[in-house]
């Protein structure tokens, strides 16, 4: 992917927004196109009782980041919606940022398939997450 591809990508991103939760959870894009996005959350603040990393954190990273690249391939006038998720925890981060990796499996006009593998500071691989996204004209569209 282009450096142009990746720098309009995370202009559209910025200007659509993650949503609130996101923003909560503290994530930050640094990297958006269509094969590849790429988003950063702390762990402090995200965490289950015990300090280690809630695997939910782990999931609403996934579908933010899956969701918005299925938004972006979808283009104007059309909107992406998640039908299915799953995750596999592997590792728990217990402390700095993870960072969540979504490339595409499919890219289709009414259905994609996004890949989300979020690692730790130390690049340890801590949950995989796969989520299928529908595609739908908006209406008046």
């Amino acid at each position: 992917m282009s450096d142009t591809a990746t720098s309009e990508g995370l202009e559209w991103a910025t200007a659509r927004g993650m949503g609130a939760l996101a923003q909560k959870m503290g994530m930050e894009f640094t990297e958006f196109g269509l094969e590849r996005c790429v988003a950063t959350m702390p762990v402090e603040g995200n965490t289950q009782p015990v300090g280690l990393m809630h695997g939910g954190a782990y999931v609403v990273l996934g579908e933010s980041l899956g969701s918005m690249a299925a938004n972006l391939h979808a283009g104007p006038g059309r909107l992406a919606v998640g039908v299915d998720i799953n995750a596999t925890h592997t590792r728990s981060a217990t402390s700095g940022l993870v960072t969540g990796v979504c490339t595409p499996l499919h890219l289709g006009r009414s259905v994609t398939v996004h890949e989300i593998v979020v690692s730790d500071d130390q690049g340890r691989r801590c949950s995989t997450i796969r989520i299928t996204n529908m595609i739908k004209d908006l209406p008046g569209s």
